[in-house]
């Protein structure tokens, strides 16, 4: 999906102010956060809404807040090399160190049948297929991915787990 420099703008700014506050931004504080006039806002917002990555809130908390393909579509829920953080996996119980540089949910239309692409900057020694493991939680959303491996990939540093739980807390 190609999106203009604006609309990457203004949903980064969307997904950012809601992963710190886990509630719907209005208008005006998306116009504030990226500088532009609150009509520039709401104009972008129909088009983004139209492409099913944001979604409008009513009320007077209302507001607007990010999709699933709001994320898929700039790519925010992985980490570049850069930003890879050491995560916990737990397999089988064990904790291991891991870095890993990204997570990927494939299918996520169909939570009977979820999947995710977990990425590690190294290969992952000692697992395989049907283990159950945990990862997470991640730096910025807290989000704990839990599974059974069913893949890997062909360089050894993916897996592919079928999602039988995940959780991102709310804060208080």
């Amino acid at each position: 999906m190609d999106l203009t420099d604006s609309q990457q703008e203004i949903l980064n700014a969307l997904i950012e102010g809601y992963q710190s506050t886990e509630s719907p931004m209005t208008g005006d504080e998306l116009a504030e956060a990226v500088d532009k006039h609150p009509g520039t806002i709401r104009n972008q917002m129909q088009t983004l809404k139209a492409l099913d990555l944001v979604e409008g809130i009513p009320g007077p908390r209302g507001g607007y807040k990010p999709t699933t393909g709001a994320y898929e579509a700039l790519d925010a829920q992985s980490f570049d090399e850069e930003e890879a953080e050491s995560l916990t996996m737990a397999r089988d119980y064990d904790r291991v160190d891991v870095t890993v540089a990204g997570i990927d949910f494939l299918g996520v239309n169909n939570p009977d049948e979820c999947r995710a692409r977990i990425t590690f900057q190294a290969s992952v020694p000692d697992v395989e297929v049907g283990d159950p493991i945990v990862i997470g939680p991640t730096p910025h959303s807290r989000l704990v991915v839990a599974g059974e491996v069913v893949e890997f990939g062909e360089s050894g540093d993916e897996l592919i787990i079928e999602v039988s739980h995940v959780e991102a807390p709310l804060e208080d």
